[in-house]
Order: C-alpha cells, then sequence, then structure tokens
C-alpha cells in the first residue's frame, strides 16, 4: 500500500469538506426563488431544506461502520458521486417532489463524505503536524458555512436557483477523478452495521418531522398528523429500547449516563432547533418583506454567519481562563439575547440597522459554542467511544435543524403566513420568542455540566466533529 500524501489528501478533502458544508446554507437564500418558480408554500421550502439535513443526520454513524469495513477511499468516492450526482438532479427538478428527493439523496452523500474528510486526513498527516491539518479542516468547513449564504444569493441574482446545485457538478467530477490517484485506501475495525436502529431512528424522526410540517394545514387532530406524530415517538422508543439491548449498538445508550454527555448534547440540540429554525424564517422575511436581493440578504447574514470565523480563535485562553462549563453558558446567553433582540424589534418596518446588534452577539454566541462543546463531547465520553461521541454529537445537531424548522415553522403557520408583510411578521415573531426561550433554557442548563473527567484533553479523529452545518 502507498503512503498516503498530507498535500493531495487535504486538496481533495478540503474542496469536498468545503463543497458540502457550502450546501447546508447555499439553498437559504434561493428558497423564496424556489417557492415562486416551483409554485410551493411553507411546507415544500421546509422539506426542501429538511430532506437534506434528516438523511445527514441519520446515515452519519452508519456511514462511518461501512466505512471502516469496505474501504474509507473507496467509500468517500462513492458518497461523493451520489452527492454530485444528486446535485445535478436537484438542478432538474421539474417541481417540489423532485427537488425533495433528490435533496433526501444529497444529504445521504454528504453524510458520507463529510465525516471521512477528516478521517483520511489525520491518517494521511504525521502526528507532529496534525494539529495544523485539523485547524485547516475546520477552516475550511467554515468557510463553506460563512459563504454559503453570500455565494448562494449571488448565484441566485446572476442567474436562477438551479445554478446553487449546478456548480457542485464539475467540483464533484473534477474530485471523482483526482480522488483515485491522491487518496491512500485505509480500513478500521470491522463493525456490525446496525440497520435495524438505522430503520427505526429514521422513521421515527421522519414520523414526528411530518406530524409537525403537516400540522397546520391539515390540523393538529387529522388522523395523519396525529398518526405520525405518535408513530415517530413509539418507533424513537423502540429505536432506544433496541439500542439498550442489542450488542453492537449504533449509539450506546451507556454514554448517556453521564450527566455531562447527556447535557452537552442537549444544548447542541437546543442551539440547533433554535438558531437554524430561526435562519429559516429570517432570510425569507429579508427578503420578502425587507425587499432585499438575494445577494444582498447573504451579505447582511454575515455578521451573523461569518463571526465564528472572526471569534472563534479567541475561545481556546478563554475556556483555559473560566472553563468549558462557563464558556458554554455565555455562548447561550449571547444566543438567547440575540434571538430575543430580533423577536423584540422585528416588524413590518424593522430596518436592518436595527437587526445587525442582534446577528452579532447570536454570531459571538455560536463562535463560542463550538470549540468547548467538542472538548466536552469527546471529554464526557468514554476514550473507546470518542469517535462515536463525535458522530453522535453532529447527528443530533442536524436533527436540531431538522426540528428547529419543522418547529418554528409550524407556530410561523399558526400565527401567519406569507400573504402581507404584517402577516409574515405575525408569525415570524412568536417564532422567535419560542426560540430565544428554548436558547435560554439551555443556558441554564449549562450550569448543570459536572468538571471534565482526565481524558478530556485526548482528541479524537476516527469519527470527527464537523463544524456545524445547519439549514
Amino acid at each position: 500500500m502507498s503512503k498516503p500524501h498530507p498535500v493531495r489528501t487535504f486538496v481533495i478533502t478540503g474542496v469536498a469538506l468545503f463543497m458540502v458544508a457550502l450546501d447546508n446554507l447555499i439553498v437559504t437564500n434561493a428558497l423564496p426563488d424556489i417557492r415562486t418558480d416551483l409554485g410551493t408554500g411553507l411546507e415544500g421550502l421546509e422539506w426542501t431544506v429538511n430532506a437534506y439535513t434528516l438523511t445527514f443526520a441519520v446515515l452519519l454513524l452508519p456511514a462511518a461502520a461501512v466505512a471502516d469495513r469496505w474501504g474509507r477511499r473507496r467509500l468517500f468516492i462513492g458518497g461523493l458521486a451520489v452527492f454530485t450526482a444528486a446535485s445535478a438532479a436537484a438542478a432538474l427538478a421539474p417541481n417540489i417532489g423532485m427537488l425533495i428527493a433528490a435533496r433526501a439523496v444529497q444529504g445521504a452523500g454528504g453524510a458520507i463524505v463529510m465525516p471521512l474528510t477528516l478521517t483520511l486526513l489525520a491518517a494521511a498527516v504525521p502526528p507532529a503536524r496534525r494539529g495544523v491539518a485539523l485547524a485547516a479542516w475546520s477552516m475550511m468547513s467554515g468557510l463553506g458555512v460563512a459563504l454559503g449564504p453570500v455565494l448562494g444569493g449571488a448565484v441566485t441574482q446572476a442567474a436562477t436557483w438551479q445554478w446553487i446545485f449546478w456548480i457542485n457538478v464539475p467540483v464533484g467530477v473534477v474530485l471523482l477523478a483526482l480522488a483515485p490517484g491522491f487518496l491512500t485506501e485505509s480500513r478500521g475495525a470491522a463493525k456490525r452495521l446496525d440497520l435495524v436502529g438505522t430503520v427505526l431512528v429514521a422513521g421515527g424522526v421522519l414520523g414526528l418531522v411530518l406530524g409537525l410540517v403537516r400540522a397546520n394545514e391539515h390540523g393538529w387532530t387529522s388522523g395523519q398528523v396525529l398518526g405520525a406524530l405518535i408513530g415517530g415517538a413509539v418507533l424513537l422508543l423502540a429505536f432506544a429500547g433496541y439500542e439498550a439491548r442489542t450488542a453492537e449498538p449504533m449509539l450506546p445508550m451507556r454514554m448517556f449516563r453521564s450527566r455531562g454527555f447527556s447535557v452537552v448534547n442537549g444544548l447542541s440540540l437546543a442551539m440547533s432547533f433554535a438558531m437554524f429554525g430561526a435562519t429559516f424564517l429570517l432570510i425569507q422575511f429579508m427578503q420578502g418583506v425587507q425587499h432585499m436581493s438575494p445577494l444582498d440578504a447573504g451579505v447582511r447574514s454575515l455578521p451573523w454567519t461569518g463571526m465564528p470565523l472572526l471569534v472563534a480563535p479567541l475561545t481556546a485562553p478563554l475556556i483555559a481562563r473560566i472553563g468549558v462549563r462557563n464558556v458554554l453558558a455565555l455562548a447561550m446567553v449571547f444566543q438567547t439575547a440575540g434571538i430575543a433582540w430580533l423577536a423584540a424589534v422585528l416588524s413590518p418596518t424593522a430596518s436592518y440597522g436595527e437587526m445587525v446588534p442582534a446577528f452579532v452577539l447570536a454570531g459571538i454566541g455560536m463562535a463560542l459554542f463550538f470549540p468547548p462543546i467538542a472538548r466536552a463531547v469527546l471529554g464526557f465520553a468514554p476514550p473507546e467511544l470518542s469517535g462515536v461521541a463525535s458522530g453522535v454529537s453532529n447527528s443530533l445537531r442536524q436533527l436540531g435543524t431538522v426540528l428547529g424548522i419543522a418547529v418554528l415553522g409550524a407556530v410561523f403557520a399558526a400565527q401567519g403566513d406569507f400573504t402581507t408583510p404584517q402577516a409574515f411578521a405575525d408569525g415570524l415573531q412568536p417564532a422567535l420568542w419560542l426560540g430565544a426561550a428554548v436558547l435560554g433554557v439551555a443556558a441554564v442548563a449549562a450550569l448543570l455540566i459536572p468538571a471534565l473527567p482526565t481524558h478530556a484533553e485526548q482528541v479524537s479523529v476516527e469519527a470527527p466533529e464537523p463544524a456545524e452545518t445547519p439549514a
């Protein structure tokens, strides 16, 4: 077997990571155009985002097990091919149903590619230079998140929304041509695939989201809504019971016996629920009510989405000074203040200047959140399960995004609609207050985090903790 080349490996994995991270937020500024062009409503837009995030969240852990068994390079190339083909299918979608289906397949490809980018890179870099490589990896992911709304807005404004998906195709084709020669094959310990657990958790989350999304249109007491909600809850309970009993679980339930592990993952879920559920609605408010162009909305959201690139490097000395628990609590307080500020000032006549301080506060909160949450997740997990713990944390954040869009979307639909600026504001304001309340509870819960165990400084790269991939 040939020796892996660090620079060549970073070229392939870094560009692939940037592309997958970009696609989580690149769609946000195109949603108003998609709604108009494909004649859909709020439900269709929610599924356009959630189809990607849901499959990404559910398949993240099984994909890692498959890669260890069948070969990481092989599965990386396969996932990249799926992602590229699904991007083309999304661009060609003639209706909202086909777009949602393509986005679901795209999310499956992303779930394969994202964690393997770091696994392959870490294996190719000598231990002495691994810290630099991980920092470069994080930078590529952060750039994808920060530039997603801007690039999505620019492409949508200069061409059409379809091009936010077409731009993936030539990049994917080039990466597919180079990857076999640039990457070296590797495998991990063979693991049994938990197909039953995967099916149960996928069906459970799908049922809950389906019920939440369809409730306002069909009524909360309708048979299909109640059936979906109850069925989803039953499947999730069955998933928890099965994972507790099976010999090789996808999600070892014993990790949640640790108060620290449970609390920090609860914070991840709450942060994604509120922040990215709010983002889904706010971007449409900026375009539909404040009459910003897609590019303007992307650029003007940078005080929020781009803040982690500026503030995140400062978190390490802050953690050393006041500790992980206090930094996480502070992060949640900043996010609570940001969303509450938006809820307080929001109206059809609200100016962008009134919103900027809220964006900055929320962005600082996000920047303070990610470094300590990664350290805490690994710190409270058993060392032999650190890779699984990272995957669980990322999956829960993705599920938080799915539920946030569904729940805040349901609140919006119950109180308002797209018909007039006032109707939009009437729906958005209570949705934002709910998001702020969830973040406020999380800020208090952060104080329950115990001191980190002694092994907390150890870092695993077996299953990475990707930078946040919101809606």
